[in-house]
């Protein structure tokens, strides 16, 4: 099987090497890649979002699969565009997208499934948001687009003014989601779905702000596994995951491919608060190092409809990715900063045992590693627990070194501290 991932980031460069360590592949390549894919597949300098490149790519180097768990694909139409030409491809079709695509859409349709999910307004008019808030001052929420946007474009307060003003840019756009604010652990579920089940990946718990109560970004770590109480994971399969599969066939969305859910522990139990119809970043890049499964395995039981009987072999060790921003993220990152040189057989992720390096923006200029974006390299250690794997992240980031590099130095401590 020849392979195409589509997408440039750290968890786009975590799929290509869960890929690269199968036996069953004879031909990776990334679309259009970063300095970490280069070194297992071949990049190829097209754009992922434009359907008819990609489909000449697939005609030029013989490509067998597309591979698409990154979003932009997603919502031009890439996946039905290559189906309808014979194309093999995994992702969400259109008629799926508004589940991510349109949140008070998501929101409705928990409601009609009976899901567990956070009360929401949704708002079109600034005046009408005013009054709302007014009337619920002292009352802490949760600002969201209603379309698809980056998961750092929200923010979470209880101050009229703070509210008001970042609601104005995003009301300039389109509607918003006002939504109460939740305590508890935030959690990631990931799952492979097919016709007839659907096959859950190790759950993971994200860390989603610059610090402890700071600005909302697009994710500064991740642990994996989760420690859950048995009731707990048995109360996710019976709340949310069985009801919101059954919701997918009731109302004809129901697709092969992934869908990753987000989900607040509280305490009266566990609340959906965001649906993502392909993988998440950084929870891809903590739960791909524990899996020992093949991935053409998954996607193989996935075209035959026998994803619940497949046992999947995930590593009994844990995981925590950290992440390695720039300066300036997430506001206004500041790139073009040169990556000091790392041992080959790190940046090639071939030395077993060390943590493993996924890289998002970071490209390679005239010989030299070079900062392109706001979050650049994901440092993920392993270890036999949480504790340990948290040592050998920490450890391992220090290799990592360009000017105004920083990173959220509590990722996993919550699991561990008394």
């Amino acid at each position: 099987m020849r392979v195409l991932v589509l997408g440039s980031g750290a968890k786009d460069h975590a799929i290509a090497w869960w890929f690269s360590q199968s036996r069953l592949i004879d031909g990776l390549y990334v679309a259009p890649g970063n300095v970490g894919t280069k070194t297992i597949a071949v990049n190829l300098a097209i754009d992922p979002s434009d359907p008819e490149q990609v489909y000449e790519a697939c005609q030029t180097y013989g490509i067998d699969f597309v591979f698409v768990g990154t979003e932009a694909p997603l919502f031009t139409g890439v996946i039905d565009f290559l189906n309808e030409r014979g194309i093999d491809t995994f992702g969400a079709p259109n008629r799926a997208l508004k589940l991510e695509g349109d949140r008070n859409f998501a929101r409705m349709f928990s409601d009609r499934h009976n899901i567990p999910t956070s009360s929401h307004v949704l708002f079109d008019d600034e005046e009408k948001l005013s009054e709302y808030l007014k009337r619920h001052e002292g009352e802490r929420f949760v600002v969201k687009s209603n379309a698809i946007a980056p998961s750092r474009i929200m923010v979470d307060s209880s101050d009229y003014s703070t509210l008001m003003d970042f609601s104005r840019g995003l009301l300039a756009t389109g509607p918003i989601i006002l939504e109460e604010h939740l305590n508890g652990l935030p959690i990631t579920i990931t799952l492979f779905l097919d016709n007839k089940g659907y096959l859950m990946l190790p759950t993971s718990s994200d860390y989603m702000k610059v610090e402890e109560g700071g600005l909302p970004t697009g994710g500064m770590g991740s642990i994996c596994p989760v420690p859950l109480q048995k009731d707990l994971s048995q109360a996710l399969v019976d709340s949310i995951i069985e009801p919101v599969l059954f919701g997918l066939k009731a109302e004809k969305m129901a697709y092969k491919g992934v869908l990753t859910i987000s989900v607040i522990i509280t305490k009266n139990g566990p609340i959906l608060v965001d649906y993502h119809v392909r993988f998440n970043d950084p929870a891809a890049q903590a739960f791909v190092p524990l899996i020992n499964t093949d991935i053409v395995d998954i996607l193989d039981a996935m075209k035959h409809d026998t994803l619940s009987s497949l046992n999947l072999e995930v590593s009994n060790q844990s995981a925590v990715a950290l992440v390695v921003a720039s300066e300036g993220y997430p506001e206004k990152p500041i790139i073009g900063k040169k990556l000091e040189s790392m041992p080959a057989p790190l940046l090639y992720n071939s030395f077993e045992g060390a943590p493993r390096y996924f890289f998002g923006g970071v490209q390679e200029y005239e010989g030299k590693l070079v900062t392109t974006g706001g979050r650049c390299v994901t440092v993920v250690g392993v270890g036999y627990n949480i504790m340990n794997a948290n040592k050998n992240a920490y450890k391992g980031v220090k290799l990592v070194n360009f000017e105004g590099a920083w990173y959220r130095q509590d990722i996993g401590n919550r699991f561990f501290e008394n």
